[in-house]
């Protein structure tokens, strides 16, 4: 798995082990390492086959929690006597939320309406309402980091773009195309503080993307050493959480992170792609969004002030948020969670009983 899929899952892994034995199960000898180093609740390691039958012969554990789809997932799902059940790592409209491939699990957990009427559309032959459970999203309760501003009165604005893309249907990045004019605005209101959390590879491919990049970075620079109490953000650190929490709006690009902030429940304004070739797929939320267009970049400041106060915005986000992740009251999604687990863990004292424990 890749550390980014599993770190997210922490928090809620660790919350969870104080009603259940949890542990985490690696098979690669580089991840087992960077585990034993970061996570909060047993790690094993099984790189063979051999190991994994060394594991459940130990621990018959009942419930096997899967947050991708990787190829060795099945040679854990050799075993019965357990309940296989698919987790993700994230929300999105993307294809690979509805892969035929949920139908290998013995249950899913979902976030919402969203994604049961996704798998509904897509598969044939699957009992959504049998092999479901939405529980929002529970990582949503455990943000990481500390806040680096103090609480005032600025209206804090998160700029999250998303690097330049390596093909013309992904190219979503804002960064040149409306970044550097949105940042120096928001710079320039003494009512606005910017974080701006760049994807770790804008700029890797295109030149004039980092070049755009290194400006909004200077120009946060140049605007803190102006104002001091300014404390405008250029964040490109591991922890990712706080951003999200805290912004009162956010700006950001076609990515996981438009679901990442819905499952906050705040306002959002997304960036048109300027590209001619970007693939929008406007089915879900992308139909409906708040866009900015890179022509209108100039009128970020009242349109982070509108996206913030309008009534009418705002009902429609709620609506919206409500469709992906249900109640995003904070705790709601990790009771969900917990009362998921709580079932699967009956269900399966059910099963061995009906058959004489075996």
């Amino acid at each position: 798995m890749n550390m980014y899929q599993v770190r997210q899952w922490y928090a809620p892994l660790a919350e969870l082990a104080a009603e259940h034995p949890v542990a985490i199960v690696s098979r690669s000898p580089g991840t087992m390492t960077t585990l034993l180093d970061e996570s909060p609740v047993p790690v094993v390691y099984a790189r063979q086959v051999v190991d994994l039958e060394r594991f459940v012969d130990e621990q018959a554990p009942k419930i096997v929690l899967y947050v991708n789809q990787n190829a060795r997932n099945f040679q854990m799902m050799r075993y019965g006597r357990m309940w296989h059940v698919f987790v993700n790592h994230g929300e999105s409209d993307k294809m690979y939320m509805t892969t035929n491939q949920f139908k290998a699990y013995d249950h899913a957990l979902i976030a919402g309406d969203a994604a049961r009427e996704r798998l509904a559309a897509a598969l044939w032959g699957y009992d959504v309402d049998a092999r479901t459970t939405a529980i929002g999203r529970p990582q949503a309760d455990h943000f990481a980091g500390a806040v680096p501003y103090p609480a005032d009165d600025r209206t804090v604005v998160l700029y999250a773009p998303t690097w330049e893309g390596d093909r013309a249907a992904a190219a979503y990045g804002s960064i040149a195309t409306h970044g550097v004019t949105l940042a120096e605005r928001l710079l320039a209101s003494p009512r606005h503080r910017l974080v701006y959390r760049p994807h770790p590879r804008s700029g890797v491919l295109d030149p004039t993307y980092r070049a755009a990049h290194e400006r909004i970075v200077g120009a946060i620079t140049t605007a803190n050493a102006a104002d001091p109490s300014a404390h405008h953000v250029y964040d490109d650190g591991p922890e990712l959480g706080w951003q999200l929490a805290d912004a009162d709006v956010a700006v950001t690009d076609i990515s996981a992170m438009i679901y990442d902030r819905l499952a906050v429940g705040k306002p959002l304004i997304v960036t048109r792609p300027a590209a001619p070739g970007a693939d929008v797929d406007e089915r879900g939320y992308l139909g409906d969004a708040n866009w900015l267009h890179a022509a209108d970049a100039g009128d970020v400041v009242a349109r982070v002030d509108a996206a913030a106060t309008d009534a009418e915005e705002l009902a429609k986000l709620r609506r919206w948020v409500q469709h992906y992740f249900g109640d995003t009251t904070p705790g709601v999604a990790t009771a969900r969670l917990h009362a998921a687990v709580d079932q699967l863990v009956a269900r399966w004292h059910e099963e061995a009983a009906a058959r004489g424990g075996s």
